[in-house]
């Protein structure tokens, strides 16, 4: 769930600030989108893997929600290789976060 979360304020932020500066929106759509970038810093923090494999593991996600996003919000249609890309970057995501490891 933390992923999601981080990930809808990570999106759903820069697509207010993308708005404001691209789309000529209010300048509260900026102010927002900052905000709502703010706490996706903070809500980042709770994870409690390391950071690089966290980070490294939302990346991934992020690809996935990002094309989700873009197909609800914005009317973008993935096509096979946008999907296709999407599934190798799960398929990282899940060997970096999930592969077992050995303690030196």
């Amino acid at each position: 769930m933390i992923f999601l979360l981080a990930g809808i304020c990570e999106i759903g932020g820069g697509y207010l600030v993308w708005l404001w500066l691209k789309e000529d929106k209010p300048l509260w759509y900026g102010i927002s989108g900052g905000i709502i970038l703010a706490i996706y810093g903070v809500v980042a923090t709770l994870q409690t893997a390391n950071f690089g494999r966290v980070y490294a593991t939302y990346g991934g996600i992020f690809i996935v929600l990002s094309l989700l996003w873009a197909w609800k919000v914005d009317n973008f249609k993935p096509d096979r290789y946008d999907i296709l890309g999407a599934l190798v970057a799960l398929i990282g995501v899940f060997i970096i976060f999930y592969a077992p490891r050995t303690t030196n």
